[in-house]
């Protein structure tokens, strides 16, 4: 049925799923919004749950500030999780994504909470590895790293060596402190920052996702940031294939990456993929929406399997203007393409 012709829906409810069975490993579905005159990918990405970079890779050639009116935009609110333990705090930085999988008492259904994050650009990379929380803070203040106050000076933005609590501080209101030295989990004073790679190497989330986690996460939870730009899952009896562009600085071999996938899953399905669905999924990854295709599917299946959903973005008068917002993005990306004076990177 055309989209058109679908009838509309409430959205799902952004970043909750209950897994219904221990090896589920794709939650959500692919949803579709049609555009009003006024509405940018960065508004519609943060009214449902997703970061800047997500929704700009499902909508390939769509004007990201002036998509039009009436426009169907693909919401990529599908996931493939991560084949990792199913504990703590996992960041996968390929996907930009945060997993939070809170302890649920003995009987109950796991459930997973997802978040989009900012991460660290280029010659600022997010470590890998694993850590844990290790203190919390509301309202910090942020003691500024003397390689980001060098960088600043540099550029004619001198900072101070204390920002105090406030809307200038861009460490937000809530701050998660990671065991590895210098590296935080926080919300932002630019959230329209966020799903981009911005930051000096710490993660960043909407203020209204780092807050709510903030809640919910205790000192010594488990973290784990992992680099997984290829995942696959399985739902029910499909398997689905998630693929993004790797990062720009990542070294791995993207056809090795992919054949080692294949071979790891065509071992544990015992028949294995077929020529077809070897080819399907070369396709998925070459595309790198970041929306999951289910690998037994002839073509692109996200349209057919999308529920089509109300509009909910809401015009804030006291937000930046569109200029104002498409201004803070161009500076971040152009950012992240410069490159950094060594000189200036050590902590």
């Amino acid at each position: 049925m055309p989209l058109e012709d679908r009838p509309l829906e409430n959205p799902i409810a952004p970043g909750h799923f209950v897994l219904q069975s221990a090896d589920q490993s794709v939650v959500g579905v692919p949803q579709v919004v049609f555009t009003s005159d006024t509405d940018t990918l960065s508004d519609l990405a943060r009214a449902y749950g997703l970061g800047y970079d997500e929704i700009l890779a499902a909508n390939p050639g769509v004007n990201p500030w002036l998509p039009g009116e009436n426009t169907p935009i693909v919401l990529p609110t599908q996931f493939v999780l991560p084949d990792v333990p199913r504990e703590g705090i996992v960041l996968n930085i390929a996907s930009k994504r945060l997993f939070y999988f809170p302890t649920v008492p003995e009987g109950q259904p796991r459930i997973v909470k997802t978040y989009p994050i900012g991460i660290g650009r280029v010659g600022w990379e997010t470590p890998l590895g694993e850590t844990s929380v290790v203190a919390k803070a509301k309202d910090p203040h942020w003691y500024v790293p003397a390689s980001v106050r060098q960088e600043h000076a540099a550029l004619g933005d001198p900072l101070p060596s204390v920002v105090p609590p406030g809307p200038d501080n861009p460490l937000g209101h809530r701050v998660l402190k990671l065991e590895m030295p210098g590296y935080l989990i926080h919300g932002t004073n630019q959230p329209y920052g966020v799903g981009m790679r911005v930051s000096h190497g710490c993660i960043r989330l909407y203020p209204e996702n780092i807050e709510y986690l903030y809640e919910l996460v205790e000192i010594g939870e488990a973290v784990a940031i992992i680099n997984e730009p290829y995942l696959m899952g399985r739902r029910d009896n499909d398997i689905y294939f998630e693929a993004h562009a790797p990062l720009e600085d990542d070294t791995a071999d993207s056809d090795e990456r992919l054949d080692l996938l294949l071979e790891h899953w065509n071992a544990e399905l015992g028949p294995g993929f077929t020529d077809r669905e070897i080819a399907r999924a070369r396709e998925i990854a070459g595309a790198a929406t970041g929306t999951p295709g289910r690998i037994d599917a002839a073509g692109d299946d996200i349209l057919a399997r999308s529920r089509v959903v109300h509009n909910i973005v809401e015009i804030d008068e006291e937000a930046p203007t569109l200029a104002e917002v498409r201004e803070m993005i161009d500076e971040a990306v152009r950012a992240a393409e410069e490159p950094d004076d060594p000189a200036l990177q050590s902590k």
